[in-house]
């Protein structure tokens, strides 16, 4: 009788099946984020400060046929000089494994508050877009985009 030995990758995949069998690990499924996660990242990124609606402008599809590639512009009603301008402008999105999709860092010599950029959405969901003043101030809006199919695997 032939006897294999069992590379180190066949012995873990072999012990990782047993215990999954065996209940003593769960299937993986990522752990999507809600709106709680979504406000504590907020309160990550603002400390005390709680963000007021208005001067913000979130530009997403109603309907995005693919959750892979859904286009986004955010834009901030600001002089952006040095007295007053736009420090930061972050996007978030409940329904993503991490609710963090995207942070930009502007200074007067940006000239302008938009930013664009793709992000991928994992299911229907809210979308948050929050800007940091100079002054301390923060502005949000939030916007549902309904995902026929998803682009994080679901």
């Amino acid at each position: 009788m032939l006897r294999k030995t069992l590379s180190r990758r066949e012995l873990l995949l072999a012990a990782g099946a047993g215990a999954l069998a065996a209940g003593l690990l769960p299937p993986y499924a990522p752990a999507l984020a809600d709106t709680a996660a979504v406000e504590d990242a907020i309160k990550k990124l603002l400390g005390e400060v709680k963000p007021q609606q208005g001067k913000v402008a979130l530009e997403v599809p109603e309907v995005a046929e693919s959750g892979a590639n859904v286009p986004f512009t955010v834009v901030v009603q600001s002089p952006m000089t040095d007295k007053d301008h736009v420090k930061a402008i972050h996007v978030l999105a409940e329904g993503n494994p991490l609710p963090g999709v995207a942070t930009f860092h502007l200074t007067p010599a940006s000239g302008k508050a938009q930013v664009s950029l793709r992000m991928r959405l994992a299911k229907t969901q809210n979308v948050r877009a929050v800007a940091v003043m100079s002054d301390g101030q923060a502005y949000a809006i939030t916007k549902e985009v309904k995902v026929t199919a998803g682009g994080c695997g679901g």
